[in-house]
């Protein structure tokens, strides 16, 4: 905690560390929910989906062309 308060009356805290930080979060949890709906990991082949991960249908478009 005094770190903290020491970084922030020397100069600012750093923010720029903060966004990458929450970006890498966010992409690792887009990510492993992009690749869950891709494919079943190995041995979850005949598994049902758990509930957290939103179901995604691949063959739709929302394409009104």
């Amino acid at each position: 905690m005094m770190l903290l308060m020491d970084v922030t009356a020397a100069g600012g805290f750093p923010w720029f560390t903060a966004v990458y930080a929450v970006g890498f979060v966010a992409a690792v949890t887009i990510g492993s929910i992009a690749w869950y709906n891709s494919k079943r990991p190995a041995g979850w082949e005949g598994r049902e989906r758990p509930d957290i991960v939103p179901e995604v249908d691949a063959n739709s478009s929302s394409d009104d062309s």
